[in-house]
């Protein structure tokens, strides 16, 4: 079961409706690209590789919706298109490493416009394809590092939902679990939007693998107690110098885990890795909707204060020297970042 599927029959992009889990298995139907940045700015799909593959299907939506019959026009509708995709969720890289696959293929093209729409959705497909073998090769690296018995730590989600198939952090977990290796795995709840507690439970209950759901403060208490013997989480977008923008709390658990020399791993694909970028400073930090974190109920009645204001950034910035690699599916990148990772390009 994909996340990120192009339906042929429909001529449309089907998501799984990340905010329906865990009480029901839905999907959303994109037409258009502009239903597809809907979908990415409202959540529906989320995770790094997902928004950029979705993104790229947005773009072959774009092309087959396009009412222009010359290369140029379609060439230009194609960049109008990758405007709005582009701005619906500004801080994953991967959504603009896939948006310019596509567009500097585009730009580059010799035949007409109608094999060029061809061209795009196959393109697109290509990169999805290409994300479930990247995912697997990341799993492979990461899970050599689990030993028999661990007990992983794992903010977010990083699993097939975050991802085309399989996952990121999460897939280090399940291939090392596939291997027969005896793991449990404390499941960060994370907050706002919970996503630990509603997708990566779900994940884990169909993989069979065991967990329990803690509060994003309780990490501090796992990790000076000794019960955690690693922490897990993916990223958004690394810098060039190995700083990472992950979901928000990623920050406070590598620096309690860095306390209580617990190791710390980022598990991301290439693509999520901007050399453009010095170091996190200059990364774009998203800021949602107050609403996210206002809302909350308990026993049916809000718990804020009807006049309560409220912030919220989506990510926050771990600084490199909290990191004790990162895991890519190249190989595992270990400090000094700024001179290892561009290493990890080398294979591409």
């Amino acid at each position: 079961m994909r996340t990120v599927e192009f339906d042929h029959g429909r001529a449309c992009l089907r998501l799984i409706d990340q905010r329906q889990l865990p009480g029901d298995l839905a999907y959303t139907y994109c037409e258009d690209y502009w239903q597809v940045a809907q979908a990415i700015r409202e959540m529906v799909v989320r995770g790094a590789p997902a928004i950029g593959v979705s993104a790229a299907f947005g773009l072959a939506l774009a092309a087959q919706s396009s009412e222009s019959n010359d290369l140029i026009g379609l060439q230009n509708d194609l960049k109008q298109a990758a405007k709005i995709l582009r701005a619906a969720r500004p801080t994953a890289v991967n959504l603009e490493w896939c948006l310019q696959l596509i567009l500097v293929m585009a730009d580059g093209w010799q035949g007409d416009a109608a094999s060029l729409r061809y061209a795009v959705l196959s393109a697109a497909q290509r990169i999805a394809d290409q994300d479930v073998e990247i995912n697997r090769r990341m799993a492979r690296f990461g899970a050599a590092l689990i030993e028999d018995g661990d007990t992983i730590i794992h903010h977010c989600n990083t699993g097939a939902l975050a991802a085309v198939e399989w996952g990121t952090a999460l897939g280090v977990v399940r291939m090392a679990y596939d291997m027969g290796k005896r793991i449990f795995v404390l499941v960060d709840e994370t907050r706002p939007r919970l996503q630990g507690s509603r997708l990566t439970a779900w994940e884990l209950e169909q993989y069979g693998i065991p967990y329990a759901i803690i509060c994003d403060s309780a990490s501090g208490y796992f990790l000076r107690s000794g019960q955690a013997q690693m922490v897990l989480f993916g990223a958004d977008r690394v810098a060039a110098n190995g700083d990472v923008a992950n979901k928000i709390g990623t920050y406070m658990l590598a620096l309690a885990a860095r306390d209580n020399s617990v190791p710390v791993y980022a598990v991301v694909p290439t693509s999520t890795i901007d050399l453009s970028l010095a170091n996190g400073e200059h990364i774009v930090i998203e800021e949602r909707g107050q609403e996210e974190v206002l809302n909350l109920q308990i026993n049916g009645s809000r718990v804020a204060p009807d006049q309560a204001v409220a912030r919220n950034p989506a990510f926050d910035v771990t600084p490199h020297h909290l990191l004790n690699a990162i895991i890519t599916e190249n190989g595992i990148v270990y400090p000094p970042f700024l001179d290892n990772l561009p290493r990890a390009f080398s294979d591409q």
